[in-house]
């Protein structure tokens, strides 16, 4: 039983060959504690059983040519006669991402020995590149393509280097992992979308002067210390009190990054909430999914049908140094050309949402979907949208049916969810 757990927890890639000195540290999850094998290569054909045992067969390319896709906010109908022009313009929006993996070499993190974070790092890999990736839709908006024949902007070079592998880098794993250590972040131990959705909370404050980032974060959850049962509620006043915080002004309502952390079921994603996923998906303020499999996260990034595109973070690459004064410096390592995909109902419940709202108003429209998408969920919201937490006060969605209070308080489907 011991080997087959500590098999599932191997990197699925890796891309350099053994050594004669591989490091086995001790990782816990879920209250057990496993050994984690944390050398820098395996044999291609011990990665393919793993991908095939966790994340299920490679599947690669666009799986059907007769469906939209949704990435990201932006709709692409690759089923019509510019299909061939829309599959392209899919593919560059895709290889447009940010993609961060597993690195080694990199100076040890804290007052650890780890100086790689393969075989254990993924979910927080997942999180480096949904911030990212607001980061770059704050910055450069969210048409901006790659370009392999252009210089890029100066803003790129500056997001890449806030998530460089050093402490000297704001969002890198190393203060990631010290911001969240009251989380259960720690170098070497698999966390879940949770702890990681608090981690950034508390690392995008703690960095907000340094950075000059005009962004806050705010976690929806089931109540105030997230811990209550049913559909997490989106507390407008709650938000609002956020970006006020945030900014230290009175009234200047800055951007905001939601993180909704989710348990849609037991042993894999309920069926019935799979609808409402992909249809966050055509949200323009949609960021994305964290989530993948039981020590093996991703970052979902697009849907077809049922579907999942999404980025891997489990490639073992070297470390790169990016700023903005070293432009010549290669950064194919941040980005993927190839498109992979999950069946949605195989991903495993524990997940998280993200959404990116620019201003106010952006916000406005993001509640006002989000409030329609609950109504329509027949009984089985993600999440519920409320002005206030005084009285059930039903917020600025009073054209679309909001979930009752029943449906609020979790009292009536609280059997499909369990405690965050």
């Amino acid at each position: 039983v011991m080997k087959a757990m500590c098999d599932s927890f191997l990197p699925s890639k890796c891309s350099s060959s053994s050594t004669a000195d591989e490091k086995r540290d001790k990782s816990t999850l879920n209250g057990w504690t496993v050994i984690v094998n944390t050398a820098s290569s395996m044999a291609s054909g011990a990665i393919r059983r793993f991908q095939d045992r966790v994340l299920g067969p490679s599947r690669t390319g666009i799986p059907s040519t007769t469906s939209e896709i949704w990435l990201l906010g932006v709709c692409y109908k690759i089923s019509e006669a510019e299909s061939l022009g829309e599959a392209d313009a899919f593919r560059q929006d895709f290889s447009s991402l940010i993609l961060i993996t597993y690195r080694r070499g990199f100076e040890p993190i804290g007052e650890t020995t780890y100086t790689s974070d393969v075989g254990w790092g993924c979910m927080l890999r997942s999180g480096q590149m949904l911030f990212a990736q607001a980061l770059l839709f704050q910055r450069l908006g969210r048409s901006w393509r790659k370009k392999e024949s252009e210089p890029s902007e100066e803003e790129y070079f500056e997001i890449l280097e806030l998530f460089g592998d050093s402490e000297a880098s704001a969002f890198s794993i190393h203060n990631l992992i010290l911001a969240g250590e009251s989380y259960g972040l720690a170098a070497g131990s698999w966390v879940g979308p949770y702890a990681v959705c608090r981690s950034w909370e508390s690392l995008a404050r703690k960095k907000r002067e340094e950075t000059g980032v005009a962004m806050a974060v705010h976690i929806v959850s089931g109540s105030e210390d997230g811990e209550r049962g049913g559909a997490p509620i989106l507390c407008i006043e709650d938000v609002a009190k956020a970006c006020l915080e945030y900014t230290e002004r009175e009234t200047e309502w800055t951007s905001v990054l939601l993180l909704v952390p989710l348990v849609l079921g037991l042993d894999k994603v309920n069926p019935r909430y799979i609808p409402s996923l992909i249809a966050t998906f055509s949200f323009p303020q949609s960021l994305g999914i964290l989530g993948g499999k039981p020590g093996a996260s991703t970052y979902i990034v697009g849907v077809q049908e049922d579907k999942g595109f999404y980025l891997d973070p489990h490639d073992v690459q070297q470390v790169v140094t990016v700023n903005k004064e070293t432009k010549d410096v290669d950064t194919s390592s941040y980005h993927c050309n190839t498109l992979r995909y999950v069946p949605l109902e195989s991903l495993d419940p524990s997940l998280a949402l993200g959404f990116y709202c620019r201003d106010k108003d952006d916000f406005d429209d993001f509640c006002i979907r989000a409030t329609k998408l609950a109504g329509d969920a027949n009984g089985a919201p993600l999440f519920t949208v409320t002005q206030s937490h005084r009285g059930g006060e039903r917020g600025i969605a009073e054209t679309s049916s909001v979930a009752s209070s029943t449906e609020i308080s979790g009292e009536e489907h609280e059997d499909d969810w369990q405690l965050l």
